[in-house]
């Protein structure tokens, strides 16, 4: 489950004793977990989302609802997985908040190298720009998985527990969420 599967055996332990000291109430060990994993939640929420304002509020609307659910985290164990199912919910949440008036927002340090673009010039579009419109092109749904899957990390059996579906169902969606980019790549790559 992207970088933290990769801890040792040590830091598996100490995150299972602030999860279970977190769901007894303990907010220095929430605010330690969160601290530890607000990059990644970010990263997350910004895929499905699209643009840094909303990104920011998805985090940490998933950080206040964490808190507020903590103590129905049954296994702490489970505490990477439950945090990432509130994150897509949070983002969901934020997609239908702001509707379907897509703005896609300009990251500030772009601003200084649009202005140096002239009207009559058009821009090539770099192959990352190229895939977030083609992701952006994507119902939420499609968009979370390959989000969770390529960006994330997560393997067939942690796409079914974040999403709380059956494997079948997790490969079904991701052959037709690959699909679907696949299609809004090839449109975007003709309207080069």
């Amino acid at each position: 489950m992207g970088e933290r599967e990769s801890e040792g055996p040590i830091e598996t332990a100490k995150d299972h004793s602030l999860a279970d000291r977190a769901r007894k109430g303990d907010l220095d060990a929430f605010e330690e977990l969160m601290h530890a994993r607000i990059d990644a939640i970010y990263r997350l929420s910004y895929a499905i989302v699209g643009d840094e304002a909303n990104a920011r509020d998805s985090t940490q609307e998933t950080f206040i609802a964490a808190w507020r659910r903590i103590r129905g985290l049954r296994d702490p164990d489970r505490f990477d997985a439950w945090l990432h199912r509130i994150a897509v919910n949070a983002a969901r949440m934020t997609l239908r908040a702001r509707g379907r008036r897509h703005i896609r927002e300009i990251p500030s340090g772009d601003v200084a190298s649009l202005a140096a673009v002239s009207d009559r010039a058009k821009p090539k579009r770099s192959d990352a720009e190229l895939l977030g419109i083609a992701l952006d092109r994507l119902p939420v749904d499609q968009r979370t998985i390959l989000v969770l899957h390529h960006l994330e990390g997560h393997d067939l059996a942690g796409l079914a527990n974040v999403l709380e579906i059956p494997i079948g169902t997790v490969k079904s969606r991701l052959h037709s969420a690959r699909q679907a980019l696949q299609a809004a790549l090839a449109a975007e790559d003709r309207a080069r």
